[in-house]
């Protein structure tokens, strides 16, 4: 089973591997309210507000996903990733950090607040 979290590093690693039929889709799940998400956000990421996840998530999200949780410091996004690991999202990781430290790591155009 994979870790709780995950490196903006190992993230951008994965991010950037060709898809292979074997290997589950990396789906980058935006967990912030929508100010924040306005303010920055990657691109491919699918907007979900954290209050919206527990009515969304079983519609929209694929169990068999490799799902990537992110918000501002990671604290929701890691309560959001155990919530969907425990509903059988096994795949289901916080981005480490959060989108802060993907923009002091990775990406230092991202505006950060």
């Amino acid at each position: 089973m994979l870790e709780p979290e995950i490196s903006p590093d190992l993230f951008v690693q994965y991010r950037q591997q060709p898809p292979e039929q074997d290997m589950p889709r990396l789906v980058l799940l935006d967990v912030r309210e929508p100010w924040e998400y306005q303010t920055a956000h990657l691109p491919d990421s699918l907007f979900m507000p954290m209050g919206d996840v527990p009515s969304r998530a079983h519609q929209e999200l694929d169990p068999d996903d490799h799902i990537v949780v992110l918000c501002h410091h990671g604290l929701r996004s890691l309560n959001v990733a155990m919530w969907l690991r425990a509903q059988g999202f096994e795949r289901a990781q916080s981005l480490a950090g959060g989108i802060d430290a993907f923009s002091r790591t990775i990406d230092p155009n991202l505006p950060r607040y």
